[in-house]
């Protein structure tokens, strides 16, 4: 007996188990993303950077941004990039100190504080060359413009570019290891993450966000943001 709003009691064929509704579940519909935020909320793990409302209101009327948050924004993702959430706030919130009210920041002072030599030198060409590359971010028009910008700064690559425009204001999808271990258990055939984006994987992603967006009418970013952080808590689990 399958229940409503893509919860399955009986789907054996299901890849994936949502503690949000204690059930394995074969798509992500309205009812069951009100689901998962409201278990994110009550769990207090409603952020990436900004909280989920931030998040939705950014996506909704990108800011305006200046130089030094325009770096920010991107030290942070820098540092995001292959560590935990925990860790990169805590350094994100002391390397925000270091270079606050700061014309130029050497590499060599941000190693004091995260001891990865690429991406504090990364940071460090970030915020000195912030009023280039916030202008030259900005000069642009379109998204796709944007995105292409946003992977040439340093240390930001083909999908951390998106986590930036993101939080930049550009509604995207990540394609990271989570969202495509997601799309791949309810819309693919066994297919594995891989890096750089396989092309069948992306169509899995760019459907699950499609078919939710239509029934939230939410930005495709806050729905990546709020499902990647339920993989990541472990609201969702897959099946091998």
């Amino acid at each position: 007996m399958r229940k409503s709003y893509g919860i399955c009691s009986d789907g054996a064929e299901l890849m994936v188990f949502c503690t949000a509704v204690d059930s394995k579940i074969k798509k992500i519909d309205r009812f069951l993303f009100t689901k998962i935020e409201e278990k994110i909320n009550e769990l207090q793990q409603n952020s990436d950077k900004d909280d989920f409302e931030t998040i939705k209101e950014k996506l909704k009327n990108p800011p305006i941004l200046s130089p030094e948050e325009f770096a920010l924004e991107a030290a942070y993702v820098v540092l995001a990039g292959g560590f935990s959430q925990k860790t990169a706030k805590k350094k994100f919130s002391e390397i925000s100190k270091l270079i606050e009210n700061r014309k130029e920041v050497s590499s060599d002072e941000i190693f004091e504080i995260f001891h990865n030599p690429n991406k504090a030198g990364a940071i460090a060409k970030i915020w000195n060359g912030r009023e280039k590359f916030c202008r030259n971010f900005y000069s642009l028009q379109s998204a796709d413009e944007k995105l292409k910008f946003l992977e040439t700064l340093p240390h930001i690559g083909k999908i951390t570019k998106n986590h930036l425009a993101r939080n930049l204001g550009i509604s995207v999808v990540k394609y990271d290891i989570w969202i495509q271990r997601l799309a791949i258990a309810l819309l693919g055939n066994g297919e594995k993450a891989t890096f750089p984006l396989d092309e069948n994987i992306k169509k899995y992603c760019d459907k699950m966000f499609e078919d939710l967006q239509k029934e939230t009418d939410f930005p495709v970013g806050y729905l990546d943001a709020v499902l990647w952080k339920a993989c990541q808590i472990g609201i969702f689990s897959f099946q091998e």
